[in-house]
């Protein structure tokens, strides 16, 4: 693939936002826009552009926002692609803040260091940086993004490292109260720890930084796109899944995918192939044959999660039981704590190490990090004010 067209929100804060619009609605009205305040405390010299792209939730057209909050639709375009309208916003200077506005839609706050990003769009849409790509021409640009909704019930903003691990950053928001909440935050030296445990990593895992010419570390790439770009092998996985295979055979994985719902139980036995959940009058609800790495990382394929009540939820707590590898150390699903995620040898190592060196432990690093509520994600039903901080890079 050259590249992910049309705004796909990895993190699930999409999702999120989607779901919880249809509860109660917010003690106060959310206005139409939200000032985000931008921080830069990276140190760094380079210019920085920001950039707020995204889709408005009640029609579904893409398009950008400007430093007002304006929406702006993106026109048609090209196969193949066509330049998209320069979207970038000046950002602050190290050292300083800058606020802007923004809207009600779901969308990504890129910002880049040094150059502008480069956005195409084709006639399905718009064409985002697939750095995994080495011809993708924002692959030598250290950028990075957050992704957030903004809608009638309030603000999901988050940090994600679901594609891949780069530019560090906060986010926060303020809250009704006056109070305020941030996370994202990595511990004093966590991102050269971050890369320095990769590197000592066996198995390929170092294989997903990308440095450029000059020297300079751009990014790792998630696991997912390292199976694609060939830095990982395609068995990294094998050996934990057929692991979890042979124990099944005989034992009951229960898996209780509702936090408040504690009767709401399914119980996955394999067979042959294939793993069958059935509900607690002995029926079976889903199956899944057995996964791939691929799978695995990206939370999809053979781990489908569609938006239901059934199979989404179950197929959730098991990407997140093999992505932090806790199915064979406990048949009830999801683990209550993170004390025992990532002590397998095999495991994803990738997510292990970010999560190691985030201020309080919380990460997107996976789709479905957010099972048992270990994301880095804000959320506030009336938010005053949100924020974005570029952090330090040492």
């Amino acid at each position: 693939m050259l590249a992910r067209i049309t705004l796909r929100l990895v993190g699930a804060v999409a999702l999120i936002g989607a779901l919880l619009s249809l509860g109660p609605p917010a003690q106060a009205a959310v206005p139409d826009t939200v000032p985000l305040k931008i921080t830069n405390s990276s140190g760094r010299g380079d210019a920085v552009y920001v950039y707020n792209l995204g889709t408005l939730l009640t029609t579904g057209q893409q398009g950008w926002a400007d430093a007002n909050g304006t929406f702006h639709a993106w026109p048609a375009g090209g196969n193949p692609p066509t330049p998209a309208p320069d979207a970038s916003i000046p950002g602050p200077a190290a050292g300083q803040s800058k606020t802007i506005q923004v809207p009600k839609f779901s969308g990504r706050i890129y910002f880049s260091y040094g150059q502008k990003l480069v956005f195409r769009l084709t006639t399905g849409g718009l064409v985002q940086p697939a750095v995994q790509n080495p011809t993708d021409p924002n692959r030598n640009i250290l950028f990075n993004w957050s992704e957030y909704t903004l809608n009638d019930s309030g603000l999901w903003l988050n940090s994600t490292q679901v594609d891949m691990f780069s530019a560090p950053y906060a986010v926060g928001v303020q809250r009704a109260d006056g109070s305020t909440v941030n996370t994202g935050h990595l511990k004093a030296g966590g991102y050269n720890g971050f890369f320095n445990a990769l590197r000592g990593q066996p198995g390929g895992w170092a294989n997903l930084i990308q440095t450029r010419s000059d020297g300079t570390v751009l990014r790792a790439l998630s696991p997912g796109h390292g199976l694609e770009s060939g830095a990982l092998p395609a068995s990294v996985m094998d050996d934990y899944v057929n692991r979890v295979w042979q124990k099944y055979t005989t034992a009951t994985l229960t898996v209780t995918p509702f936090g408040d719902q504690p009767n709401t139980r399914y119980y996955g036995r394999v067979s042959g192939n294939v793993m069958n959940f059935t509900n607690s009058a002995g029926a079976v609800v889903t199956s899944f044959q057995k996964p791939d790495a691929d799978s695995i990382f990206g939370c999809h394929k053979l781990l489908d999660a569609p938006n239901d009540q059934v199979r989404g939820p179950i197929s959730r707590t098991l990407c997140a039981g093999y992505n932090r590898s806790t199915l064979l150390a406990n048949p009830n699903q999801p683990d209550a704590t993170d004390a025992g995620f990532y002590q397998d040898t095999v495991t994803n190592h990738y997510a292990r190490k970010i999560h190691a060196q985030m201020a309080d432990g919380k990460a997107y690093a996976f789709a479905f990090d957010d099972v048992g509520n270990h994301e880095s994600l804000v959320h506030d039903g009336a938010p005053r004010q949100a924020y974005l901080t570029l952090d330090p890079f040492n």
